[in-house]
């Protein structure tokens, strides 16, 4: 018998999946792009929280690795590289430097490996910045256009959107696969407790490097996929305001949780626009819920859901051993 909460469940799923296909057929473009970055963000905080959420690892430098991300399409585009060889490029190009990055968090832990990736993240601005030969500078390069996929081109709003939204399907699909397998138990034990994963004969240092290097290749893969939905990008777009962007969908949404970064990107993208009917107050009225929430939910808006699930489930087993126990008393008596 399958139990009434995969159900519910299963219907949310099945709900949240007509939304995410049906509701931009009633959209104008505008709305259209803010789903399509909606897609794009949750693809880069799925590959933080892999990192972060999962593997312990705290990480502020993957607004750089989707830079990077952007960056190679954009080059690439202009020698008549086709976009999924761009695609695929950067996620390898990623995962390498992710790779790299890794070596520092096998030395220092916790804040000083987030000053370890802030430096990172810094040395790519100014890369991307000052190195105006191959970047543009501060100019950036426009002109982006969009791919076409077996002669169906993504090019206008609404196609562009399905095209990313079965990206992120595959992507999530992935991960889904990864933290089911004896890789994902291994970041769960090195997040939990790296000393005891080691005398268990968990290899922490090989684990370690791995999750940054699948984290910052997702990052990279959303970086791929910005560049034509934005048609523009410039240095700025990637520094530290990103990363603590992305940060605060993974916090938000629930660090750890599968689903958390698609929520907490709801909130970081749609959000804002949902508040502009305050006018003037809108960035104010978002940050006192954005404080209100990790205040009151430190374990993210999932992380409270499932504490009132579990609280709720455990009320109504005492409701059912209070009800046995008392039907067995009166079949007592009644003998």
């Amino acid at each position: 018998m399958i139990a009434p909460m995969r159900i519910a469940k299963g219907i949310l799923a099945l709900g949240v999946a007509a939304y995410l296909i049906l509701a931009p057929l009633q959209m104008k473009d505008f709305g259209i792009l803010v789903m399509t970055q909606w897609t794009v963000m949750s693809m880069a905080a799925l590959g933080l929280n892999l990192t972060l959420g999962y593997a312990g690892q705290i990480s502020l430098a993957q607004a750089s690795f989707v830079g990077i991300g952007a960056y190679t399409v954009a080059l690439l585009q202009p020698l008549g590289v086709p976009f999924f060889a761009a695609f695929g490029l950067a996620g390898v190009l990623c995962f390498i430097i992710g790779w790299l990055l890794g070596y520092p968090a096998l030395r220092v832990q916790h804040h000083y490996l987030a000053f370890v990736t802030l430096a990172f993240t810094t040395v790519v601005f100014l890369v991307l910045r000052n190195e105006e030969w191959l970047t543009g500078g501060v100019y950036g390069i426009a002109n982006i256009a969009r791919p076409s996929v077996l002669g169906w081109s993504a090019g206008k709003a609404l196609g562009f959107y399905y095209f990313t939204l079965g990206i992120l399907a595959v992507v999530t699909a992935g991960v889904w696969w990864i933290l089911r397998s004896p890789w994902g138990r291994a970041f769960k034990a090195l997040r939990e407790n790296p000393v005891r994963a080691l005398s268990l004969g968990v290899d922490t240092r090989r684990y370690t490097l791995l999750a940054f290097a699948l984290g910052s290749a997702i990052g990279g893969l959303a970086g791929a996929l910005y560049a034509p939905m934005v048609q523009f990008i410039e240095p700025a777009s990637f520094g530290l305001n990103l990363s603590l962007k992305l940060l605060l969908m993974v916090i938000v949404g629930g660090s750890g949780i599968f689903f958390g970064p698609f929520v907490g990107a709801l909130f970081a993208v749609m959000m804002p626009e949902w508040l502009r009917f305050t006018e003037a107050y809108y960035l104010m009225a978002y940050a006192v819920l954005v404080m209100i929430l990790i205040a009151f939910c430190p374990t993210g808006t999932l992380g409270l859901v499932d504490r009132i699930m579990t609280f709720l489930r455990s009320r109504a087993a005492s409701e059912r051993r209070k009800s046995q126990a008392s039907l067995m008393s009166s079949e007592e008596a009644a003998q």
